[in-house]
C-alpha cells in the first residue's frame, strides 16, 4: 500500500537516540551464553560488537533520554506514539504480589511518560511492525494528525532483549546482531528537517520471504513512489539508508535501482550492530546536511513480516 504526502505537509525532525552502555565485541557474548550461534557467520557478515544495558541501565532510563530531547523541541506534543520489536518491552515486569487489575497492567509508555512528567497526553502503542517501525510510525502519526487541532507528535522506539535463557543477541538463521536501543523524533506540520513525500508498506503472514523477493519488492517499491510522486530519482542527489541487516541484499537494490547520484548507507554495523527500527532515526540524524531538495530513501525490514520504505525531502537550515 502506498500513501502519499507531497500536498498535505508533513515533517520529521528532532531525531534522537541512545544506545545501551555496554559495548562488547562477539567473543565476550559468547563467553556470556549470549550468543546461540557461530561468531564466525556474524563476523563474515561485518558484525564486531554490540550494545547492550549496563547494571545501572534500564529500557526505561535509555528512552527518556531521546524523549527529553524530543520534549525541548516540542514540550506540549498533540500525541505521543511508541513503538518496540520485541512485545514484551511493551510492559514491566509485573509485581506478583500485586493483585489490582489496574497496576498489574505496567504499560511501558505509562511509565516514560510518568518519568518525564508529561501528563493528559493520548499515547498509542504498537509491536507488531517489528524493526520496520519508523515507517509504521510515520504512517500512524500522519493519522493521528488528520485533525486540524493536531499539529505535532512526538514518535519513541525503545527495545531490549527481554531477560531469560531464550533470548539471545543473535539471530542464527537470520544471520544478524542485535542491540538495545531507543530512540525519538518529532513528525509535524510545520515545516521540518525533513518532508515525508510517500511511503509504501508491505506485510505478510508468511513465516519466511526468500531475500531476492525483498530485493524485488524494495525497488519496485521505491519506483512506484517514485513514479506517484513524478519525481525523476535519477536526475536527484539520492542518500539510500538501509538497516543494519542483510548487506548483500541492499547491495542488489543500490545495483538494480541504477541511480548515478546515489550514496548507499549502511552505518557502523560493525560498531553497533542492528538497532531496530533506530537503524533510520541514527542516519537520518547523521546524514543531513540541510541541502534543500536533496532526497532520502530510507528502507525498513522488520519481523512480522513487514517491509517498507519512504521517500523523504530533505531541507535547508537547522530546525532539529
Amino acid at each position: 500500500m502506498n500513501f502519499f504526502y507531497q500536498d498535505t505537509p508533513l515533517y520529521i525532525s528532532a531525531l534522537e537516540h541512545q544506545l545501551g552502555s555496554v559495548r562488547r565485541d562477539l567473543e565476550q557474548l559468547k563467553a556470556e551464553g549470549l550468543m546461540v550461534g557461530p561468531t564466525d557467520t556474524l563476523r563474515e557478515m561485518g558484525y564486531r560488537y554490540s550494545r547492550g544495558l549496563g547494571q545501572d541501565e534500564s529500557l526505561l532510563s535509555l528512552t527518556t533520554g531521546p524523549l527529553r530531547a524530543a520534549l525541548g523541541k516540542l514540550p506540549q506534543p498533540s500525541s505521543v506514539i511508541f513503538q518496540h520489536c520485541q512485545g514484551e518491552t511493551a510492559v514491566l515486569a509485573r509485581d506478583p504480589e500485586d493483585k489490582i487489575g489496574a497496576t498489574r497492567n505496567r504499560y511501558f509508555p505509562a511509565a516514560v511518560l510518568r518519568d518525564v512528567k508529561l501528563d493528559h497526553v493520548p499515547y498509542f502503542c504498537s509491536f507488531a511492525s517489528g524493526c520496520a517501525g519508523f515507517l509504521s510510525l510515520l504512517i500512524t502519526a500522519a493519522g493521528v494528525l488528520q485533525p486540524a487541532q493536531a499539529q505535532a507528535v512526538i514518535c519513541v522506539m525503545a527495545d531490549t532483549l527481554p531477560v531469560g535463557e531464550y533470548y539471545y543477541f543473535d539471530m542464527v538463521r537470520e544471520r544478524i546482531l542485535a542491540s538495545d536501543h531507543a530512540s525519538a523524533f518529532v513528525v509535524e506540520r510545520a515545516a521540518g528537517d525533513y518532508q515525508v513525500l510517500g511511503v509504501s508498506f508491505y506485510s505478510t503472514i508468511r513465516a519466511q520471504v526468500p531475500l531476492v523477493e525483498i530485493v524485488k519488492r524494495t525497488v519496485q517499491m521505491v519506483q512506484e513512489l517514485a513514479q506517484g510522486l513524478s519525481l525523476d530519482l535519477a536526475a536527484h542527489d539520492v542518500v539510500l539508508h538501509y538497516p543494519n541487516i542483510f548487506p548483500d541484499t541492499w547491495k542488489m537494490v543500490t545495483r538494480y535501482l541504477r541511480l548515478p547520484k546515489a550514496e548507499a548507507i549502511i552505518d557502523e554495523m560493525a560498531e553497533r550492530a542492528h538497532c531496530g527500527a533506530t537503524d533510520s532515526v541514527i542516519t537520518l540524524a547523521k546524514m543531513r546536511r540541510g541541502q534543500e531538495g536533496r532526497l532520502h530513501i530510507v528502507a525498513n525490514y522488520g519481523v512480522g513480516l513487514h517491509l517498507g520504505v519512504c521517500l523523504l525531502r530533505e531541507t535547508a537550515g537547522a530546525t532539529s
